[in-house]
C-alpha cells in the first residue's frame, strides 16, 4: 500500500497494520496525530518550566513552543517537517486544536462573572473602553503603512483589515490577565478586581469587534456571498446573542431552580449542557460567525443556579486546560513563520505594531484610571495589565488569515506583538506594583481561576 501521505487526504487512513507488515505509522492519521500531541505537549511543558523563574504565563510558553516547531525553526529541517507535521496531516490537528478553543471559550463563558463588573461600578467599563478605543482609532493608520511596508496585505480588502487589525490592537486577554494578577498575589486586591472586571467587558466588546470584522471580510469567498451578506450575518448574530440571553438564560435559570441542585448536576454530568455548547457553535458558523462565539455566548446563557455552570465547567475544564488547549497555540505559532518578517521595513512594522499595542492600551488606561481617582502606580499597573494579549489575539489573527485578510508576513508581525506585550506585562507590573496585598484585599471575588495554578490561556 502507498503511504498515506502521498495520498489524498480522503485515502488516510486511521491506523497502520504495524511495523512487522512493512507499514510506517507515521504514515497514518491516528499514530501521528498521537505523536504530534505528545511533541507539542512536551516541548510547550519542558518551555514553561524553563520560563518558571521568569513568572511567565504559561500560553508565552505554548505559542513559543509552536514557532519552534515550525517553519522558524525545527521545521526548516525538511526530515523533521515531514516526519513530524507533514502537510496532510494538517487539517486532523488543526480540528482537534479547534474544538478545544471553542471548548475552552464556553468555560470561559461559563465563569465569566459580571457581578464583579458591578461590584468594580462604574470605573470597569471606563476603562475597558479606554483601552479599546486608542488602539482602535489608530488601526486605519497603521493599516495603510502595513500596506506600504508588506506589499502583500495590499491584497486585502482596507476596510476588513482595518477591523481585523483594530480587533488584534484593542483585546485584552482575560484569562493570561487572571494568571499573571493570580502570579503576583493580586488576584483579590482592588486593583485586581478593578483590572478583572475591565477585561470582562473588554471580552465582550472583544467578541462584537470580531464579529464586525467576520462580517465585513465575507467568507473569503469573493463574489459567492449576497451584497447584503455582512447586513445578515450582523442581524442574524444580533438575533442569536438575544435569544441566548434574554429567552434561553432565564428559561434554564428557572429549570434550574425548579429540579434542585441533584438534578441541575445530573443534567451538567449527562453531557447535554457541554452538547448544547457544541451545537450553539454550529449554528453561529451557520450563521457566518466563528464556532467559537456560538459556544461563548452559550456559555454566557448558562445560568450559576443550582451548580448548573459550575458542575458543567468541572466536567470539561481538566481536558480542555490540559490537553486541547496548548494544541491550539501551538498549531497557531506552527503557521507562524518568522522568516516572512524581512527587511528594514517589515521589522519597523514590527516595532510601530508592538509600540501602538501598547502605549495605546497603557495610555487610554492609565489616563482613565487616574481620573477616576486610582493612585498613578496603581493606574500605570493597570495600563500594562490591560496590555497583555492571548487567547482572543490569536483568534483573531487566526480567523484574519483563514479569511485571507491576513497575509503570512502580517500575521507573524501580529503573533510577535502579542508575545511581546505579554511577556513585557509581568516584569513591568513586578515593578510597577511591589506591595504585598493584606489578608482582607484577598477575599474572593468570583474572578478565581478554576483548576488550581492551571492558567491555561
Amino acid at each position: 500500500m502507498a503511504p498515506a501521505s502521498s495520498s489524498s487526504p480522503a485515502a488516510v487512513k486511521m491506523a497502520s497494520d504495524g511495523v512487522w507488515q512493512g507499514e510506517n505509522p507515521l504514515d497514518f492519521a491516528l499514530p501521528l496525530l498521537a505523536v504530534q500531541i505528545a511533541v507539542v505537549l512536551a516541548v510547550t511543558h519542558g518551555l514553561a518550566l524553563a520560563l518558571r523563574p521568569l513568572r511567565q504565563p504559561k500560553v508565552v510558553a505554548e505559542i513559543l513552543g509552536g514557532i519552534l516547531l515550525g517553519p522558524s525553526a525545527l521545521g526548516r529541517w525538511g526530515a523533521f517537517r515531514r516526519t513530524i507535521f507533514p502537510a496532510w496531516s494538517a487539517a486532523a490537528l488543526d480540528t482537534v486544536s479547534g474544538l478545544g478553543l471553542l471548548l475552552f471559550l464556553f468555560l470561559v463563558g461559563l465563569e465569566l462573572d459580571f457581578r464583579a463588573v458591578r461590584r468594580a461600578g462604574p470605573r470597569s467599563v471606563a476603562v475597558a473602553a479606554a483601552g479599546i478605543v486608542p488602539p482602535f482609532l489608530g488601526a486605519p493608520g497603521l493599516a495603510a503603512l502595513l500596506r506600504l511596508a508588506v506589499p502583500a496585505s495590499a491584497h486585502a480588502a482596507f476596510l476588513p483589515l482595518c477591523v481585523f487589525v483594530g480587533a488584534a490592537l484593542s483585546v485584552t486577554a482575560l484569562p493570561v490577565l487572571a494568571c499573571i494578577l493570580k502570579e503576583l498575589g493580586l488576584l483579590g486586591a482592588p486593583l485586581g478586581e478593578t483590572a478583572m472586571a475591565a477585561a470582562a467587558v473588554n471580552d465582550v466588546f472583544a467578541w462584537a469587534l470580531l464579529a464586525l470584522a467576520l462580517a465585513v471580510s465575507g467568507g473569503g469567498g469573493g463574489a459567492r456571498g449576497a451584497p447584503l451578506a455582512p447586513v445578515y450575518i450582523l442581524a442574524s448574530g444580533a438575533a442569536f446573542v438575544a435569544f441566548m440571553l434574554c429567552a434561553l438564560r432565564p428559561l434554564m435559570a428557572r429549570l434550574a431552580r425548579r429540579s434542585g441542585p441533584d438534578r441541575a448536576a445530573a443534567l451538567a454530568s449527562s453531557g447535554a449542557v457541554v452538547a448544547c455548547a457544541l451545537l450553539a457553535g454550529a449554528a453561529t458558523d451557520a450563521i457566518g460567525v466563528h464556532p467559537v462565539f456560538g459556544a461563548f455566548v452559550f456559555g454566557l446563557s448558562v445560568p450559576r443556579e443550582g451548580g448548573l455552570a459550575e458542575r458543567a465547567g468541572e466536567k470539561v475544564a481538566p481536558l480542555v486546560s490540559g490537553l486541547m488547549l496548548p494544541l491550539y497555540f501551538a498549531t497557531s505559532g506552527l503557521h507562524t513563520d518568522i522568516d516572512t518578517v524581512r527587511g528594514a521595513g517589515a521589522w519597523g512594522m514590527v516595532a510601530l505594531v508592538v509600540a501602538v499595542a501598547f502605549l495605546g492600551k497603557f495610555g487610554g488606561t492609565f489616563a482613565v484610571a487616574a481620573w477616576t481617582g486610582m493612585a498613578r502606580r496603581e493606574a500605570a499597573a493597570l495600563g500594562v495589565a490591560m496590555s497583555a494579549k492571548g487567547l482572543v489575539e490569536l483568534i483573531v489573527l487566526n480567523i484574519g488569515k483563514e479569511r485571507k485578510v491576513l497575509d503570512d508576513t502580517t500575521f507573524a508581525i501580529f503573533v510577535i506583538m502579542a508575545l511581546t506585550t505579554t511577556v513585557l506585562a509581568t516584569p513591568f507590573m513586578t515593578a510597577l506594583y511591589r506591595s504585598t496585598p493584606t489578608a482582607t484585599t484577598l477575599e474572593s471575588d468570583g474572578t478565581e481561576l478554576k483548576g488550581g495554578d492551571a492558567c491555561p490561556a
